[in-house]
């Protein structure tokens, strides 16, 4: 379910195409190791999935800690 934002449909293509063009600078080049390519795509999923979540985050998600 997406929660209204108040964009006009132009901001949110606007917006998106900006996201989109930032997601391609910094990926630019090969990721550097395995850890750099795995986080490259979750982010690029994330990025060209069109599916909401209704509550973010997802019940049960723990951010990682540092010790």
């Amino acid at each position: 379910m997406k929660h209204s934002t108040g964009e006009t449909r132009r901001e949110d293509a606007e917006r998106t195409a900006h996201l989109l063009d930032l997601a391609d600078l910094a990926f630019e080049y090969e990721p550097a190791n395995e850890i750099a390519a795995d986080f490259e795509a979750v982010v690029m999923e994330g990025l060209l999935t069109d599916t909401a979540v209704e509550i973010y985050p997802p019940s049960g998600h723990t951010y990682p800690r540092k010790d």
